[in-house]
């Protein structure tokens, strides 16, 4: 099985950005899925207010299946976290492991 990992990288607008921490810590304690074997999310180094989500699934058959839209509380945060983000920054990234047998 290979493993899949998917980004999004944006960037938020500054005055937002205590708002943003608050938002993403608890949208952290509600990602959860069959196969999803990690959520974490990075701020970029020199560059401030940038950030990245990163989720690591246990196969493109658990990644295929995530559905972020089953819970509705999570369902608010990510469209208040799509609302801080600064026009035409994110980027969205899908990495799948390459079998070496």
């Amino acid at each position: 099985m290979n493993k899949v990992i998917f980004t999004i990288q944006y960037e938020i607008k500054s005055e937002k950005r205590e708002e943003y921490l608050l938002s993403i810590k608890e949208l952290k304690l509600l990602v959860k899925a069959e196969g999803l074997e990690s959520y974490s999310v990075y701020e970029v180094k020199g560059k401030n207010n940038n950030f990245e989500e990163v989720f690591l699934f246990a196969s493109k058959e658990a990644f295929d299946n995530y559905d972020d839209g089953e819970n509705e509380r999570m369902d608010i945060l990510v469209n208040k976290i799509e609302d801080m983000k600064v026009v035409n920054t994110t980027h969205y990234n899908t990495l799948i492991e390459v079998s070496t047998d």
